[in-house]
């Protein structure tokens, strides 16, 4: 249990450690830096995706026969479909500055911390996914897969933490401050993981929908987002 709850902390201790840039540097990080950060933790990503989370879809409905693939592109398919959603009705901007969702009034700082905030929530969904597969046994997952998938994100993490102190401390408000909205970001992260857990340890049986929704999800985050902001 003590592996577990390190597992879904590790992301969100990657976007506090970003946060707490704000007391070190005195300008934003590199865009160097940022897009080799944000370059490889899609590739860990990606890889964690099938590896930890679409191959145990797809091996946990192998007595399905014929229809052992339907699990997985179902929840695949839903799970980037709930993205596209969030991103469509909540207004957000990315860090490359083009803004996203229903016109509103909302400050730019406002707009990137919703953004960091959005694609928390299915990362954190992804990292309990993988690691209520692996308390129940019946999905093939080892912890070494669900460590890698919590690793991967909580790179992606660092940056993002610093994308929301930063520009705060920009605009005049105190380093404390500031860390504290970073990390706050973050928070999101964790309860997700913990409801995901908790509702996929309820309904073992549709696991294989859980693993690959996690997957449609992830992989949503790295083409929409990530893929972009290191190639811009």
């Amino acid at each position: 249990m003590s592996d577990t709850i390190f597992g879904i902390l590790i992301p969100f201790f990657g976007t506090s450690l970003g946060a707490a840039a704000v007391f070190i540097l005195k300008n934003r990080i590199s865009q160097r830096l940022q897009k080799i950060l944000t370059g490889f933790a899609a590739g860990v990503m990606v890889a964690a995706s099938f590896w930890s989370l679409l191959e145990p879809a797809l091996e946990s409905s192998a007595h399905l026969g014929k229809m052992a693939f339907f699990p997985a592109a179902a929840g695949f398919l839903i799970g980037v479909g709930f993205l596209l959603l969030l991103d469509v009705v909540t207004p957000h901007m990315h860090m490359n500055s083009m803004e996203e969702g229903p016109k509103n009034a909302l400050k730019r700082t406002t707009k990137l911390i919703l953004a960091v905030t959005l694609h928390n929530i299915p990362e954190g969904m992804a990292v309990g996914v993988v690691y209520a597969g692996w308390l129940s046994g019946k999905a093939q997952i080892s912890s070494a897969g669900a460590l890698a998938l919590a690793l991967g994100i909580a790179i992606q993490n660092f940056p993002e933490g610093a994308i929301v102190s930063m520009p705060l401390r920009a605009e005049g408000m105190p380093k404390i401050k500031t860390f504290f909205y970073g990390v706050l970001s973050g928070t999101v992260e964790p309860i997700a993981a913990v409801v995901t857990i908790l509702a996929a340890s309820t309904v073992v049986p549709v696991m294989p929908y859980f693993l690959a929704f996690a997957a449609g999800a992830m992989m949503y985050v790295v083409v929409e987002e990530l893929i972009p902001e290191m190639s811009e």
